[in-house]
């Protein structure tokens, strides 16, 4: 009686599974996030990079990959997989759009290693790595600045504005904000060269208090 009620008989159903396909699935997975993460590193715009996020890319491939291998091995499995994903929410704020690129990307090769299609992993990898590399780091002469400009009169906002037609390629108010001690403008400019020598000619102005040149990538301006 005793046996019977501790016998479990669904280790008799589990799935076959081959320990050396499992660990060549999870080392191809590894090496393919370090190579998401080699990417990442060496494209990111900002001042420092995120050392976390780049270890979450190598542990959502690896997490992918062994997610994929329950799914094709146990139908069972796979079910509880399904049921305990949709309940799954996240509520990290991804402050760059391009992280979202590298997100799908080890997500998805942790879905064709997992599933067995190696060659088109690496592959892929390769080919969206070199295309990353090319676009993102592409140097641009057309870059977009700032000029944030505080003065006093009508005068001098209108002396600024037509220095700024002068010596930019293009010039858009972004933002003009009033008070009583003056007003304020946050101009878009696009330099007719490297020089910012425009920006000590605004101090020169008759009105102007203060001039700063700041850089502009399009998602925020001050």
């Amino acid at each position: 009686m005793l046996e019977q009620l501790f016998q479990f008989s669904f280790l008799d159903k589990a799935a076959s599974f081959s320990v050396p396909d499992i660990l060549a699935a999870m080392f191809i997975s590894f090496a393919l996030g370090l190579f998401i993460y080699f990417v990442y590193t060496k494209t990111f715009k900002g001042v420092m990079h995120s050392s976390s996020f780049g270890i979450s890319l190598i542990a959502m491939g690896l997490i992918t990959t062994l997610v994929v291998l329950t799914v094709s091995t146990n139908l069972i499995a796979s079910l509880g997989m399904v049921g305990a994903l949709s309940i799954v929410r996240f509520r990290t704020v991804v402050k760059e759009a391009l992280d979202l690129v590298y997100l799908f990307w080890a997500i998805t090769i942790g879905i064709v290693v997992g599933a067995g299609l190696i060659p088109m992993a690496i592959i892929g990898s390769v080919v969206i790595g070199l295309i990353l590399f090319i676009f993102v780091n592409r140097k641009t002469q057309d870059t977009p600045y700032v000029v944030v400009i505080s003065c006093e009169g009508d005068q001098a906002e209108l002396q600024s504005l037509s220095l700024l037609k002068e010596q930019t390629k293009k010039h858009v108010v972004k933002a003009k904000s009033v008070s009583r001690d003056g007003v304020e403008l946050t101009v878009e400019v696009r330099l007719k060269d490297t020089s910012s020598h425009f920006v000590n000619a605004l101090l020169l102005v008759p009105g102007v208090s203060n001039a700063t040149l700041v850089s502009y990538n399009g998602d925020y301006y001050m």
